[in-house]
């Protein structure tokens, strides 16, 4: 049943659903553009980042972060950029965490490149995080530094361990790259379940202009998975969370592993999810460019009311999917890169 809501509910505090009856109880919210790494896959070497008056102060995106809470959402992601890289970012999972608190809010969670985590995790449980997802795409610290043309892999690890330490959960997220870690995939699932840690692989998305060709990066993940079945027995799981991975249960390992598959597999059918940028521009859907100014309405008035309205306003525009494409030679599905839109 397709369910059509007017911008200006009776209601103010109703619930958000799209015009194809999705209800919208996941937001993911980028405090920064920036990080400390330059993925291949995702940034340029040479970021040319935002000013800082074009971002959102940690206040302005609790009370966006609030405003979304109010109108039902049940999950807040914290993404990047590298997001504990912005300074006195933890002020911002403090104020959430009255959220979590009230009932509120089911779980605040965080992306992160593991660069800072050492430093950060303990409070992030002190916050009420509960779990984290680490982008690792290689065992190896040498191809690390290549993939992240300067990470720290030793870093990352010892973060990963004052995860742990805290009692957080980690799911390793790492993006299958052709000729780079598809033959590393084996022990890249045998090292995140034999530390009891959840494993997904993301295919390479087709975001912002890059020094390399994509259909040079691209792996299908039907591929990776037809090589991992030779020598793993792989069962669909009934495990979601409320993210766009398929899970299946790992028999030899007793792990979870999961699949994000926006090129060979479009996940867009049950999506509940947007995207806001430091910017506060609301996407509501990552492969399309429609979007809508958010910090306008927040910073003109001291009621939450012309934010509210422009909020319900876009989610009557979210799409039913993405048209994502890899192609040789081909633009980008959107200019935008992911660290703009946020992880």
């Amino acid at each position: 049943m397709v369910v059509r809501m007017n911008a200006r509910s009776p209601n103010p505090d109703a619930p958000l659903v799209d015009p194809f009856g999705r209800a919208i109880r996941y937001v993911r919210v980028s405090v920064t553009d920036r990080c400390d790494y330059r993925c291949v896959y995702c940034m340029s070497e040479d970021m040319n980042f935002l000013p800082k008056r074009d971002v959102l102060s940690l206040e302005e995106l609790d009370r966006l972060c609030s405003t979304f809470v109010r109108l039902g959402a049940r999950k807040l992601r914290i993404t990047g950029g590298e997001p504990l890289v912005r300074r006195n970012v933890m002020s911002l999972f403090h104020a959430l965490k009255r959220h979590l608190a009230s009932g509120a809010l089911d779980e605040v969670t965080l992306t992160t490149n593991g660069s800072q985590l050492a430093r950060y995790a303990q409070e992030l449980a002190d916050c009420g995080v509960r779990r984290v997802n680490v982008s690792l795409d290689t065992l190896d610290p040498d191809k690390f530094r290549a993939v992240t043309r300067w990470g720290d892999h030793a870093a990352v690890m010892k973060g990963i361990d004052a995860a742990v330490a805290a009692g957080l959960n980690i799911k390793i997220n790492a993006v299958a790259l052709k000729g780079f870690n598809d033959a590393e995939a084996r022990a890249l699932v045998d090292w995140a379940h034999g530390r009891g840690f959840d494993l997904t692989f993301i295919e390479v998305m087709p975001l912002g202009a890059m020094e390399e060709d994509r259909a040079d990066q691209f792996m299908p993940l039907t591929e990776l998975r037809r090589g991992l079945e030779q020598s793993l027995s792989l069962t669909p799981s009934t495990y979601a969370t409320g993210g766009p991975a398929r899970y299946f249960d790992v028999r030899e390992t007793g792990g979870r592993l999961g699949f994000i598959t926006p090129l060979t597999h479009n996940f867009c059918e049950s999506c509940n999810r947007v995207r806001v940028t430091c910017t506060g521009t609301l996407y509501m859907c990552l492969g399309q460019e429609d979007a809508a100014d958010l910090r306008e309405p927040l910073r003109r008035s001291e009621s939450d009311e012309p934010l509210i309205a422009a909020i319900r306003t876009a989610i009557l525009r979210k799409p039913k999917g993405h048209d994502f494409v890899i192609a040789r030679a081909a633009k980008p599905a959107v200019e935008r890169h992911m660290s703009a839109t946020g992880g």
